[in-house]
């Protein structure tokens, strides 16, 4: 069975039934509002299952008896876990004749948890990669089947490294599988050194605060794209910021935050960022030059900082 709730899942339950897996179940999160009218929302595992014919389940919870009963009752041989959402409680764990094995988007030790692509970004990690792991009661502690590295460079955002990981879980995934059939797989416990946790996203964490060094900045943008994207205020207005280049040999010589010349370079905490693609709320996405054209930002303006706790 297969148990799975984002888009980063989709990928990795198509790749399973194109290898001939047979699929009994699968397991999603339950729709919930979404948009303007708040009408409820299938997750997308649910609508790629539903459109294969694969039946689909969407318990609030695996915890109540009833749930795990009518998930053993499927006895199946093995349970594919990707970005579920779901607690799985012992019973759950261990109703699958060989378990359940999960597709982790980072290099275990580092960055269990549920934010890991975005702060491998923000940490300015220069690789992560892919886990297969065979899932225990830990937050995302069990042993280590397969793993393997993606690169991450100072273009990639969360946007991109979210599709090359769901690519390569599909194909590690697959590979796994055959592996674990085959009988070649090693379990390889995790080290106990290394670890790292990837705590949720906040839409506060995506302000961005011009007292901090401008390269922290820009891994910020690219961290926060697509959601909840980087932002600042000015003028009582949120403005996103979807792309920014920390600019080499620029004095900051103003206060953090103020703009220095007529290409939307701030100056930050250390050295400055350039405001390279921003977007007004409601409004579509323009380059600096298009943008100054409409909002006029002069060099000496100091944008707004985020207020502190102790101001």
């Amino acid at each position: 069975m297969f148990m799975g709730t984002p888009d980063f899942a989709v990928p990795i339950l198509a790749a399973l039934l194109d290898a001939g897996h047979r699929v009994d179940a699968v397991y999603s999160q339950p729709p919930r509002p979404a948009g303007r009218g708040q009408r409820e929302q299938l997750s997308p595992v649910q609508e790629f299952a539903a459109a294969r014919g694969l039946p689909v389940r969407t318990p609030k919870t695996l915890r109540t008896p009833e749930a795990q009963a009518e998930f053993a009752a499927l006895a199946a041989d093995l349970a594919v876990v990707a970005a579920y959402g779901l607690i799985l409680p012992k019973a759950v764990l261990e109703a699958p004749r060989r378990g359940c094995l999960n597709v982790h988007a980072s290099l275990l030790p580092r960055w269990r948890g549920a934010a890991p692509i975005q702060r491998a970004i923000l940490a300015g990690d220069t690789e992560t990669g892919v886990t297969i792991m065979q899932m225990d009661e830990g937050l995302d502690t069990g042993s280590m089947l397969l793993r393997r590295a993606l690169p991450i460079t100072s273009a990639t955002d969360a946007a991109m490294l979210h599709d090359a990981l769901a690519d390569l879980g599909a194909r590690l995934i697959v590979e796994a599988v055959a592996g674990l059939e085959a009988g070649g797989l090693v379990a390889t416990p995790q080290p106990a050194e290394g670890v790292t946790y990837a705590a949720k996203l906040a839409k506060d964490e995506a302000r961005l605060d011009w007292s901090r060094p401008a390269v922290q900045l820009e891994r910020a943008v690219r961290a926060f794209t697509p959601w909840p994207g980087a932002w600042f205020e000015q003028g009582g207005e949120r403005f996103k910021v979807l792309a920014a280049t920390v600019v080499d040999g620029v004095a900051a010589s103003g206060s953090p935050g103020t703009i220095l010349d007529d290409r939307l370079s701030v100056a930050c905490g250390e050295a400055a960022l350039r405001l390279d693609k921003l977007q007004r709320a409601g409004k579509a996405p323009l380059d600096a030059a298009q943008f100054l054209r409409g909002y006029p930002l002069p060099p000496g303006l100091r944008l707004d900082l985020p207020c502190r706790a102790t101001d």
